[in-house]
């Protein structure tokens, strides 16, 4: 069945295009409109039928509703596909005229290409078929809303939580995520054994379940949708990502391969909840909070660097605005622990539902909206701020909370709460002036006294001869 479309304010004829729902391979003089939703970066191949020489292909995704989308390949000449591939971006809406119409052969094809309800897919021939971009009058809003819509169901997804708690039972699996962007690191270039150039971008993924997670992106076309990105502004829904096990980080991450299809900001209830639970997170919650309640999937084991307090200022001082934390360990003394002044400083009610203080437990959590009359929704939780001290300088207010907290002072929150204040004093004196072994993670803050702040993953009392060996090799600074 075709569809007539006139261009808005003309009087020329209009303009007939084939609906993607009645696609055929007998149709003659076909066109198409639609958004591109997914791409791939052009590629070479070894021609078998001119030995030496290569032929290029290029593929994407075309949607022309909500319930139909299709997959459109070109081979040619390195020429022709790397002109056709700068021609247009995910998020361009196309007219095509001319494609070969073939059926799709599900187990082959759909191994390495998004899944489609079409049965078709569409080949585009560089002699025969014409491909350009929609100018603003030809557009139709129906067409640019598509860009927003899942090709997945909404909730059809994993949470991050849920994959790092099923750890490497998802290792090769490919899955729906529906994330917040926390950050997007810069594209860095590199180069194979057998000197092929290539490009890695990493991005940082969150939710209500995960402060941190690994998104790692190899292709061009991936890098530059993620480059567009607002940390803790979009949402994305990314179908068909792989999971892996990061042996080096000994951590789950994710991967978009030539399946994935990654919607910006979904139109949708689940994308809509997560997008203001990051927005008020961002708003109203202190630097370190956010990643204070939620337990990073950070293994410790895979964190080495060793640093001096004054080496660590100075390396705050180089970060330059970029989000990216730094991981290490200090050998240093709790200068400063302050336990035994009055719980009400050292202990504050926190939210169950997402992980902020809690002013008035008779009231709704302002953050998340749990409301608190309905079912027990707040907990106590340790919130210390410590001075971390060593022969180069001291670290003042870094954040020792939660389950860290516990595991440092040896006791529950709520063993801590009937401690009498001689007991807390006694607490106190066994870690003052002890040097430890202390994880922390560093990230920028401009709102803090130095333009950074200090969150402690860890602390132990340090084994002397492995501190002593440790900052011998870091001299006097």
């Amino acid at each position: 069945m075709l569809r007539d479309k006139r261009m808005p304010g003309s009087s020329a004829a209009p303009m007939m295009f084939t609906a993607l729902s009645d696609l055929h391979p007998n149709l003659a003089n076909l066109k198409i409109i639609g958004i591109v939703i997914g791409k791939t970066d052009a590629k070479g191949f070894p021609d078998r039928k001119n030995i030496g020489s290569e032929r290029y292909t290029l593929s994407f995704t075309m949607r022309g509703s909500p319930a139909h989308f299709v997959n459109v390949t070109s081979w040619g000449s390195e020429h022709y596909i790397r002109g056709l591939s700068d021609s247009f971006r995910v998020g361009d809406c196309l007219i095509i005229e001319n494609p070969l119409v073939q059926r799709k052969e599900l187990e082959r094809e759909e191994k390495f290409s998004p899944p489609t309800p079409s049965n078709w897919k569409l080949l585009l021939s560089e002699s025969h078929s014409t491909v350009r971009v929609c100018t603003s009058d030809e557009v139709d809003t129906s067409l640019l809303s598509l860009i927003h819509v899942p090709v997945k169901e909404p909730h059809d997804y994993y949470s991050l939580g849920d994959i790092v708690a099923n750890g490497q039972n998802l290792d090769g699996r490919v899955i729906n995520v529906l994330a917040a962007v926390r950050a997007v690191g810069e594209p860095k270039c590199f180069t194979t054994a057998d000197r092929r150039r290539g490009q890695r971008c990493e991005v940082k993924l969150c939710d209500e379940t995960e402060a941190s997670f690994a998104m790692l992106c190899w292709d061009n076309e991936s890098i530059l949708l993620a480059q567009s990105w607002t940390p803790r502004e979009t949402v994305i829904f990314a179908s068909d990502l792989r999971i892996s096990f990061d042996k080096f980080r000994s951590c789950m991450t994710a991967t978009v391969i030539s399946k994935s299809i990654i919607t910006t900001n979904p139109d949708t209830p689940e994308a809509n909840i997560l997008l203001n639970f990051i927005r008020k997170n961002t708003e109203n919650a202190q630097d370190s909070d956010f990643d204070s309640y939620l337990k990073e999937s950070i293994n410790l084991s895979t964190v080495v660097d060793v640093y001096t307090v004054k080496q660590l200022k100075v390396r705050a001082l180089k970060k330059d605005g970029t989000p990216d934390p730094v991981y290490g360990i200090l050998y240093a003394y709790l200068s400063t622990l302050s336990i035994d002044d009055g719980a009400a400083k050292a202990v504050h009610s926190r939210c169950l539902g997402c992980g902020y203080i809690v002013n008035d437990e008779t009231k709704p959590c302002s953050t998340c909206n749990k409301d608190s009359l309905a079912f027990p929704s707040v907990c106590p939780s340790l919130d210390l701020l410590v001075d971390l001290t060593d022969h180069t300088g001291t670290l003042h207010s870094c954040s020792l909370a939660g389950s860290t907290a516990e595991e440092t002072l040896g006791c529950t929150v709520n063993e801590f709460l009937v401690m009498t204040e001689e007991q807390k004093t006694a607490l106190k004196w066994q870690f003052l002036l002890e040097r430890s072994k202390i994880y922390f993670k560093l990230f920028l803050s401009p709102r803090a006294r130095g333009g950074f702040r200090i969150s402690v993953l860890s602390c132990k009392l340090a084994d002397p001869v492995e501190a002593s060996r440790s900052l011998s090799g870091q001299g006097s600074t």
